[in-house]
């Protein structure tokens, strides 16, 4: 919330239930990252000696006389529940009708009695003047009974902004905004007041003279309201925790910034700086790509703007050949984020920290989107403006100038797109729009819905084989820049030299994945159908298959499609004998994969060569014979994805949705055999010498599994037992929650909730999930979440790592922006891409 004379915060104080109102910083900037200042240090020091002492109301009674304002800081209520009720008005406006006078005014001395505040009149007294003060009221010439109204539903709303922004009318006499050193001594004292801190008291004259030096660093002699609010926070923390009053301290500590950072230029420039800092690498990326697609441009149009042509076509020839020189070069870009081996490589390298290499996909789909800009400005321009003018051009002066070009033959419209040139420019827009409306995501994920049979085309399957085509279209990009009107000189037609290293770059790829195809074909052991349609598969790794948690492969089954292979994340640990997918039913292909092993495992259980158990839906079959017959099953990877750097991170925070958990069961197996490594090292060392043995990699991790169907949770069960019974140090904390399952509390579901706790404690299995990992219910609160791992890890580097929904993606990413902004902890936030 921006800072204003009138917005304010919600403050809760003394028993008042804190709101759930979350301030964004008035100013951000380089002094707001520094360490808990003096202030913070003095107010835990305080509060560590003062929250114990409790003074009796009567003593406390005796001391009021700084202001009249102290009653009120209870909650902030101004009116107790019976006057503020649903018909408060009616007896305030009875008793106005007794009171006003002859001139219809109500005046401040009988004020307080008519709103109910009869014994606290001195207070009453206060409110009436901060308020009339607020709206150019005259005192002394009273209120109408429209005012009053507006004064009584202002201090009886239940929003807790307006009583606050009463209190600081109250406290701030002259309505400047602004409060000094003895106002801000008033505040302590009332503050501590409330929260019975007595002794505090004492220090009051301390503080209010530290906070000015902290938080008045100009000099200025006052303080704005906006500042007192976080001190006010701050101040009525005194009595929690200790992670509250550290967290009061450092948002104490963002206020400590000279008014010249504090303006909304300034509060611009700093998130410019953030969003920099936060985006370099793919900045940088870009911002080169693009400088070199202006360039061509630019040199392809000065180039023909100089030439003879230029007479005939004027400008549109020199638009349309320096768009085709972008799209030539684009053309060629494309193919490099797709090439996996070698991002996969490169990953682990000094260069994965300059380039963005998890951002290969969103690079292509930009790519893409500016090669479909260039080729639709080439094609309009010839057809609208190039084309017209050629075929209209005097005979004379054709012949003068571009009669070489056509052997002297001066061109008709129909023969110009009958040439090469314009059959294979036609085709290769046809070819293009085709491919890139299936990839786009309604098509891709089957968000339009065609009728029959038009519905085919939406869908991943039509995707690949749309992909696909796109093989022609390079074939008829070199025709059609080759065979080309206003160039003779064969090295100067330049589409092929674009072309050649990335097209032979991913031929290589294609080539090394034909060759892994017959090194990789593995055999399938087990398989097993879960409920809300999960396949899982489970393989024998071959001796040269070595991969990272977090990474992912490419299936193929030659019985569903001979030609389709589809990525899916490694849910087996790299220190499993086995390889392990969980496939989620979502298309055609991921269907049919379904039924064929659907009909496999029944095939393998009634020739008796597999043992088959039934839970509820799920189905397993486990091969036990060499000549177990189940369907051929061909890999390709391993290839890098963001979670596969886990490690270089202090901390874990790894967040799935539904089948968005299979990259995070893999490095949560590997954790965990980490985790058994170094205890057993650990005891080794210590026999030996006594020595302490320190591990690699996150030292706790945070699992987050949100999912809207109970029977998701068969799919990892077996995992999550083993967590709960092998992680004796509780470095992996687990949480479960379902979402179809009304929110802890709910009327609804406390029932569910009762017994889930009497069963989990009598057994330790959770009713929900069966396993001993106890399930939340509804969704989390991922501010919260955040929040607290910013107090637990303090100074610490946390990888978030999310897969799922794109609709969580901003409030995750925007959540660790924030944290990472406003805390010692940093949080560096991976999407999980395909």
């Amino acid at each position: 919330m921006e800072s204003s004379s009138a917005g304010y915060v919600d403050v809760p104080l003394g028993n008042e239930p804190e709101q759930q109102h979350q301030p964004a910083a008035a100013a951000t900037g380089p002094v707001m990252r520094k360490q808990p200042s003096r202030l913070a240090s003095g107010m835990k020091r305080l509060a560590s000696r003062v929250t114990s002492i409790r003074v009796p109301d009567s003593v406390m009674g005796l001391k009021r006389s700084h202001s009249s304002a102290q009653p009120a800081l209870r909650g902030l209520r101004f009116l107790d529940k019976a006057s503020a009720g649903k018909d408060g008005w009616k007896s305030v406006e009875k008793r106005f009708d007794d009171m006003s006078g002859e001139d219809g005014r109500l005046h401040q001395e009988n004020f307080a009695k008519c709103i109910g505040m009869a014994d606290s009149k001195e207070f009453a007294g206060e409110v009436f003047v901060a308020m009339a003060r607020r709206r150019k009221i005259d005192p002394d010439q009273g209120l109408s009974k429209e005012q009053l109204k507006e004064f009584w539903e202002e201090m009886s709303d239940n929003n807790f902004d307006a009583r606050l922004r009463i209190f600081f009318d109250m406290c701030d006499k002259n309505g400047d905004g602004k409060l000094t050193e003895d106002e801000v001594k008033e505040i302590i004292v009332l503050s501590a007041s409330a929260n019975k801190l007595s002794k505090l008291k004492k220090h009051a004259a301390t503080y209010a003279s530290l906070i000015m030096e902290e938080l008045d660093p100009d000099g200025r002699g006052y303080i704005e309201i906006w500042q007192l609010e976080k001190l006010l926070r701050g101040m009525v923390m005194a009595e929690g925790t200790q992670d509250q009053m550290d967290q009061a301290s450092t948002s104490l500590a963002k206020t400590m910034v000279p008014s010249s950072y504090r303006s909304p230029m300034q509060r611009r420039m700093t998130k410019t700086v953030d969003f920099i800092h936060e985006n370099w690498k793919r900045i940088w990326v870009i911002a080169l790509w693009g400088i070199v697609n202006i360039a061509l441009f630019i040199f392809k149009f000065v180039q023909y703007r100089r030439r003879a042509v230029f007479d005939v076509m004027g400008y549109c020839v020199c638009i349309a050949k320096g768009a085709a020189e972008t799209t030539k070069l684009n053309m060629a870009l494309i193919l490099l984020p797709v090439c996996r081996n070698t991002l996969t490589a490169l990953r682990s390298t000094a260069l994965s920290n300059v380039v963005p290499f998890d951002d290969n996909i969103n690079f292509h789909k930009v790519i893409a989107l500016a090669i479909a800009i260039g080729a639709g400005t080439h094609t309009l321009a010839h057809l609208t403006c190039d084309f017209p003018r050629l075929v209209s051009c005097p005979s004379d002066k054709f012949q003068e100038k571009l009669g070489p070009f056509f052997n002297y033959v001066q061109p008709t419209w129909g023969s110009l797109v009958a040439s090469t040139p314009g059959w294979t420019g036609i085709l290769l827009i046809l070819i293009m729009s085709f491919s890139f409306t299936l990839a786009t995501h309604s098509f891709r994920r089957s968000v339009v819905k065609l009728p029959s049979p038009l519905h085919h085309l939406a869908g991943f399957n039509a995707f690949w084989y749309a992909h696909h085509l796109l093989v022609f279209a390079y074939i008829l990009l070199v025709m059609h820049s080759y065979f080309i009107f206003l160039t003779k000189q064969w090295y100067k037609r330049t589409g092929w030299m674009y072309l050649a290293v990335p097209v032979l770059f991913y031929a290589s790829e294609r080539a090394t994945r034909r060759i892994r195809e017959k090194n990789y074909g593995v055999s399938v052991i087990k398989a097993a159908i879960y409920p809300g349609n999960v396949l899982s598969l489970y393989m024998k790794k071959p001796a040269s298959f070595k991969y990272k948690s977090g990474m992912y492969l490419f299936v193929k089954c030659p019985d569903v499609s001979p030609f389709e292979w589809h990525p899916f994340s490694i849910t087996s640990a790299p220190g499993d004998d086995y390889l392990s997918v969980h496939i989620r039913t979502l298309g055609d292909w991921t269907s049919e994969l379904r039924n064929v092993f659907g009909k496999a495992c029944e095939a393998e259980v009634s020739s008796k060569k597999a043992t088959l158990s039934r839970l509820e839906t799920t189905v397993i079959a486990e091969g036990r014979g060499e000549d177990t017959r189940f369907p051929n099953i061909f890999i390709d990877g391993p290839f890098g994805a963001p979670a596969q750097n886990y490690k270089k991170y202090d901390i874990l925070l790894l967040i799935g949705l539904g089948i968005g958990a299979t990259p995070f069961i893999s490095i949560l197996k590997d954790l965990l055999h980490n985790l058994k490594s170094s205890q057993e090292m650990q005891s080794m060392q210590d026999e030996e010498s006594g020595s302490t043995f320190k591990s690699n990699g996150p030292s706790r991790a945070y699992f987050y599994w949100v999912t809207r169907e109970q029977g998701s949770f068969e799919w990892f069960k077996g995992v999550m037992n083993e967590v709960a019974e092998s992680d004796r140090d509780n470095a992996i904390e687990m949480h479960n929650y379902l979402t179809s399952v009304y929110e802890e509390g709910d009327a609804r579901s406390a029932l569910i909730a009762m017994v889930q706790s009497l069963q989990h404690a009598k057994d330790g299995v959770d009713i929900v999930s069966g396993s001993k990992i106890r399930t939340h219910f509804a969704r989390p609160n991922w501010r919260k979440v955040y929040s607290d791992l910013a107090n637990t890890h303090k100074n610490a580097r946390i990888g978030v790592f999310y897969c799922g929904s794109p609709t969580l993606t901003k409030t995750l990413k925007d959540l660790a922006v924030e944290f990472s902004h406003t805390t010692t902890t940093r949080f560096h936030f991976h999407k999980e891409n395909f």
